[in-house]
């Protein structure tokens, strides 16, 4: 886990790992990390945070595939 907010260097990374993977990991990694941030809320925001922005980010490769970007 992390203790700091993401940073560029995580997007990057998460934005690389996304284009290698299936609809079906993409979908079960954005769930994992929305429960994950729930989990941290009104506990510790800024793991929220990071969660939170790590699902987007996957949420985003997934949405752009659907709509026929990637």
């Amino acid at each position: 886990m992390t203790t700091t907010a993401a940073t560029a260097e995580n997007f990057a990374m998460w934005r690389k790992l996304a284009k290698g993977l299936n609809e079906e990991q993409l979908r079960w990694i954005i769930q994992d990390c929305r429960e994950a941030a729930e989990a941290m809320k009104g506990w510790n925001p800024i793991k929220e945070g990071f969660y939170e922005d790590q699902a987007f980010t996957y949420a985003d490769e997934l949405r752009a595939r659907q709509m026929g970007g990637r």
